[in-house]
């Protein structure tokens, strides 16, 4: 049975990490972080916790694969992921998740201007 489950994590980390390279660049690498730092810091959590964390990211995969979908149908517009997060979810987190929710939020709202490609062609003096 570990064997199994250890062979479904990587699996799912590894589906993960294919659908974020249709994120925009900042985002990609981003997500591409947290995702590593996530399964790492989950790496010797008992098996109910596990079970929850596995679940949520299959959500995520999920969701970010619809999304990836629709934007592909939907070329003509700006790309759109993400999702609403409801009250009741965030009431179920602890104070960790808050934070860490909080530092993402943080994170993505930076301008990440190491990933900003210039429109122009002329170079900046």
């Amino acid at each position: 049975m570990p064997g199994r489950h250890v062979s479904r994590v990587r699996a799912l980390y590894k589906r993960v990490l294919q659908l974020h390279r249709v994120l925009p660049p900042d985002l990609k690498a981003l997500g591409d972080q947290y995702v590593k730092d996530e399964f790492r810091r989950h790496k010797a959590v008992g098996s109910d916790e596990a079970q929850r964390f596995l679940q949520e990211w299959e959500v995520y995969a999920t969701v970010l694969s619809q999304q990836a979908n629709e934007n592909r149908q939907n070329s003509t517009g700006k790309p759109c992921f993400g999702i609403f997060l409801p009250e009741e979810k965030l009431n179920d987190f602890r104070d960790e998740q808050i934070g860490q929710l909080q530092e993402l939020m943080q994170e993505a709202m930076k301008p990440n201007w190491q990933f900003r490609v210039s429109e122009s062609a002329e170079p900046k003096l």
